[in-house]
C-alpha cells in the first residue's frame, strides 16, 4: 500500500484550481465592470439583461439556474434593476415569479452592447484568438465539471 502523500501549505497556495478561478474572475470582472461603468451596468446586471432579453422572458429559478446563481443572490441582483425600471417581475400564479426585460431595460441593453463589446475585443487581444477560443471551451467544461 503506498504511503499518503503529504500536502504542504505550499502546494495549497500555488496550485489550488478554485483559488486561482476566483482570482481570474474577479480581474474579468472589473475589466468589464470598469468598461460598462458609462452604460451604469455592472457585468452582473448586464448578463441578467441578456439572459431576460433572449429568453423573451423566463422563470426566476430558470434564470438563476442558466446563470449559475443562487436563487437569493439572483433576487439581490434583479432589486436594483427592478428599482431601476429595467426589468419587470410578474408572479404568474402564487409560486412562479416570471422576469422579463422592460422597454428601460431593452434600450439599456442596447446602449451597453457596444460598450460590453470592446471590453471582449480587449480582452481577446490579450490573449490572442487561439487562446481565447481554448478559455471559452475549457471554463465550459470547468462550469460543467462541478
Amino acid at each position: 500500500m503506498p504511503a499518503k502523500r503529504r500536502v504542504t501549505e505550499d502546494e495549497a497556495a500555488t496550485s489550488c484550481l478554485c483559488c486561482k478561478a476566483r482570482m481570474a474572475a474577479r480581474s474579468v470582472t472589473r475589466s468589464y465592470d470598469k468598461a460598462l461603468r458609462s452604460t451604469g451596468l455592472r457585468i452582473t446586471q448586464f448578463t441578467v439583461l441578456v439572459a431576460a432579453s433572449v429568453s423573451g422572458g423566463m422563470a426566476l429559478g430558470q434564470l438563476a439556474e442558466i446563470l449559475g446563481l443562487e436563487r437569493t443572490t439572483l433576487s439581490r441582483n434583479l432589486s436594483v434593476l427592478v428599482k431601476e425600471g429595467l426589468i419587470e417581475v410578474a408572479n404568474l400564479d402564487n409560486r412562479t415569479r416570471h422576469i422579463v426585460l422592460a422597454s428601460a431595460g431593452k434600450a439599456r441593453l442596447q446602449a451597453a452592447l457596444p460598450v460590453w463589446s470592446r471590453a471582449q475585443q480587449r480582452l481577446q487581444q490579450k490573449l490572442g484568438r487561439e487562446k481565447w477560443r481554448n478559455l471559452q471551451e475549457d471554463l465550459t467544461r470547468l462550469a460543467n465539471a462541478g
